[in-house]
C-alpha cells in the first residue's frame, strides 16, 4: 500500500506532503515516505517522485487521515457559518450532525419557533443567535441538504435526519404530549424514507429523560412508544443502509435496541456511555449486553467519550440539573421570581437531596460536590470563594453543599459561575471504555452547550493524552478509532484512510506536541452571543478533499470551501 505509484513517478501533482511518517487509519504501523494529492484525491504514497504546485516538509510530523467527528449538532450553526468553527482548526474534516433527534428540518415555518426554542433548552443554544443566525430557506429534509450543498460547507458534512424534527413536522403541537395514532406513525415513517433516499446518513432519536424542551416538556421523540420507535428504525430496511443512532434513558433495554438491530439489520450507536464514579457497573454491564448483541450477529456500538464531562454553568441554566426528577418544580416556574423562589425552597432542595441519595444509571450530577468550583463570583465581597470547591465552602461554613451552593447563586442574583466536573473521572475506566472492541470514540456535541462546555477537540485529545501521555493505546490504534472505524460504521466510502484514489481527507500533526489546548470565552456568534472555545496544540495542517484549510495557526482565512454534502453511504 505504501510502495511508490510507479505508473506515475513523473507526475505533477496538486500537493505533496514530503517525508512524513505515514498513519493509515487502519491500525497498520506508520512509515516513513511521502503522499501526493491530484483532483482532491490521493494520487500516490511512498516513495513519490515528481514535482507539485505545492511542496510541504513534514519531518517530524505524522500524516493520518482527517478525523471523523460522528456526533455534532451543527444543523443550525451551519446556515450561517458553513465553516462549523472551531472543528477544522481540531483537525475535523467530517462531520455527522443530527444526533439525538435534534435537528431543523423538516421543519414548516409555523414551527420555527418552538424548534428554536427547544433547542435553546435541550442543546444549551443561545436563542438570541438561533433567532438572528439561522436560513431559512428550507422546509423539507432534501431542501435542508440542497441549501447546504448551494451554500458551501468547509467540511464534509452527513447528516441525519431526526425523530424529534419528524414527529413535530406531523403532528405539531401534540409532538411532546401524547403517543402518535398509527396514520401519524405512517406519515412519519414516509418523512424518514424520503430522507434517506435524498441522503441522510441515518435516523437518529433519544429516550433519555435529561433532554427537555421549552418549560421543561419532553422532547417530542420521548413520547414514542417501542411500536413507534420498530416502525422507524425499520424505515432503515427498506433502504437498505444508514445507522440508528440515539441517546438511551435508563428505562431504555438493551433487548429492545438489540431488536431493532436486528428488525433492521443495520448499525445501532448508543449514547451517551459515560461513567459514573458514584455507580460504575450500569456502564460495564450496558456493554456486556452490547457485547453479547454482536456476538449474536446484531451489530450494536456504545458511544464513549474520551473526555470528562465538565460544564461550567450559572443557576440560572443549571443542566447538570435539569435532568433530575425533583427539578421539575423549577423547569414550570413561570417567570425569574417564581423560578427564584423555588431554589429558596426547603422542601424543593429536600426532595432533590433525596434523589441525589439514590443511586441512578445514568445522571449528569451525582451529589459530589467535591467535584463543583466556583470559578467566578459576581460580587466581589464573594472573591474568597473563587477556585474552592463547593464541599469546602459549605464544610468551613458547615452548612449542607446544596444550600451552600443554591444560597450563593441566589445572593447573586443567578450570576456565579460554576465549574462542574461530572463523569468519566476515573481514567482506569474510561480508558476500559476508550479501548473495547464494541465502543466508538464520540459525543464532542460540538455546536452545542456552548457556553457549557467545548469538547471539539477531543479527537486530539485521544491523541495526546491517551495515546502519548496515558499509553492507553498505540497511535496507530488511536488514529483508526478517530478515522476508518468512523467511516465504516456510517459508510463514508473512500474516506477515513490513506489509500490511492482515497478522497484526500488529511491532518498533520506532531505527535510530541498534539492536544488541545485552555478554554477561552468569546463572543462572535450572532447577536453577540458567547461560547467556549479550545485551541489546537501540534497541528500543522488539515486538508478537506485536497483543499488545504488549516495551517499551523490555525484555519486558513482565504481557503476556498471544499467539503462536500454527504449523500452516498455503503450499504
Amino acid at each position: 500500500m505504501h510502495k511508490t505509484n510507479m505508473a506515475n513517478m513523473a507526475d505533477r501533482y496538486d500537493t505533496l506532503i514530503r517525508d512524513v511518517s505515514l498513519c493509515d487509519g487502519l491500525g497498520n504501523p506508520c512509515v516513513p515516505g511521502s503522499l501526493a494529492i491530484r483532483d482532491g484525491r490521493i494520487a500516490a504514497m511512498g516513495d513519490v517522485r515528481g514535482t507539485a504546485g505545492t511542496t510541504i516538509d513534514g519531518r517530524g510530523l505524522t500524516l493520518a487521515p482527517g478525523i471523523i467527528d460522528n456526533h455534532t449538532h451543527y444543523d443550525a450553526q451551519l446556515t450561517w457559518d458553513p465553516w462549523v468553527d472551531p472543528s477544522p482548526a481540531h483537525g475535523i474534516t467530517t462531520a455527522v450532525i443530527g444526533n439525538c433527534g435534534f435537528t431543523i428540518a423538516p421543519c414548516k415555518p409555523a414551527d420555527r419557533e418552538l424548534v428554536m426554542r427547544n433547542l435553546t433548552q435541550v442543546e444549551g443554544m443561545s436563542l438570541d443567535a438561533l433567532q438572528a443566525g439561522i436560513r431559512w430557506d428550507f422546509e423539507t429534509f432534501p431542501e435542508y441538504l440542497a441549501t447546504l450543498e448551494r451554500h458551501g460547507v468547509g467540511v464534509n458534512v452527513a447528516a441525519f435526519v431526526g425523530h424529534s424534527s419528524v414527529r413535530t413536522f406531523v403532528m405539531g403541537a401534540d409532538a411532546p404530549r401524547r403517543a402518535a395514532r398509527p396514520d401519524e406513525v405512517a406519515r412519519m415513517r414516509d418523512l424518514v424514507v424520503d430522507a434517506m433516499r435524498a441522503g441522510a446518513v441515518g435516523f437518529s432519536t433519544t429516550t433519555s429523560p435529561a433532554h427537555n424542551g421549552e418549560g421543561g416538556i419532553p422532547m417530542p421523540s420521548r413520547l414514542a412508544d417501542d411500536s413507534e420507535m420498530q416502525t422507524l428504525v425499520g424505515a432503515l430496511a427498506d433502504v437498505g443502509r444508514g445507522v440508528f443512532m440515539l441517546t438511551k434513558g435508563g428505562h431504555t433495554k438493551l433487548a429492545f435496541l438489540e431488536d431493532l438491530a436486528r428488525r433492521s439489520a443495520r448499525p445501532v450507536v448508543i449514547a451517551a456511555l459515560l461513567h459514573n464514579g458514584m455507580n460504575p457497573r450500569p456502564v460495564f454491564e450496558d456493554f456486556e449486553a452490547i457485547t453479547a448483541a454482536n456476538t449474536r450477529g446484531h451489530r450494536l456500538l456504545g458511544a464513549v467519550s474520551a473526555c470528562p464531562l465538565t460544564m461550567e454553568v450559572t443557576m440560572a441554566s443549571p443542566y447538570p440539573f435539569e435532568g433530575l426528577d425533583g427539578w421539575k418544580a423549577a423547569k414550570e416556574a413561570p417567570d425569574g421570581a417564581a423560578y427564584r423562589a423555588v431554589l429558596g425552597r426547603r422542601d424543593f432542595r429536600d426532595a432533590l437531596r433525596a434523589e441525589l441519595s439514590q443511586p441512578a444509571v445514568f445522571r449528569l450530577f451525582n451529589g459530589e460536590w467535591d467535584r463543583i468550583h466556583v470559578t467566578e463570583v459576581a460580587d466581589a465581597a464573594n472573591a474568597r470563594f473563587e477556585g474552592r470547591t463547593i464541599a469546602a465552602i459549605a464544610r468551613d461554613a458547615n452548612v449542607d453543599p446544596m444550600d451552600c451552593m443554591f444560597d450563593l447563586a441566589l445572593s447573586e442574583d443567578l450570576h456565579t459561575l460554576f465549574t462542574a466536573t461530572l463523569l468519566n473521572t476515573d481514567e482506569t475506566a474510561v480508558a476500559q471504555l476508550l479501548t473495547h472492541p464494541h465502543s466508538i470514540i464520540s459525543l464532542s456535541d460540538a455546536g452545542a452547550h456552548l457556553t457549557f462546555f467545548n469538547d471539539v477537540g477531543y479527537g486530539l485529545h485521544v491523541l495526546g493524552h491517551w495515546v502519548r501521555d496515558r499509553k492507553a493505546m498505540t497511535l496507530e490504534e488511536g488514529v483508526r478509532r478517530l478515522t476508518s472505524q468512523q467511516a465504516d460504521v456510517y459508510g463514508l466510502r473512500e474516506r477515513g484512510s490513506l489509500a490511492v484514489g482515497h478522497h484526500a481527507d488529511l491532518m498533520l500533526f506532531d505527535p510530541r506536541t498534539v492536544g488541545r489546548g485552555p478554554k477561552q470565552r468569546k463572543r462572535d456568534l450572532p447577536a453577540g452571543a458567547p461560547r467556549l472555545v479550545t485551541t489546537a496544540e501540534g497541528l500543522a495542517g488539515v486538508w478537506v478533499n485536497g483543499v488545504q484549510i488549516v495551517d499551523a495557526g490555525g484555519r486558513i482565512a482565504d481557503a476556498p470551501m471544499a467539503g462536500r454534502v454527504l449523500r452516498e453511504f455503503a450499504g
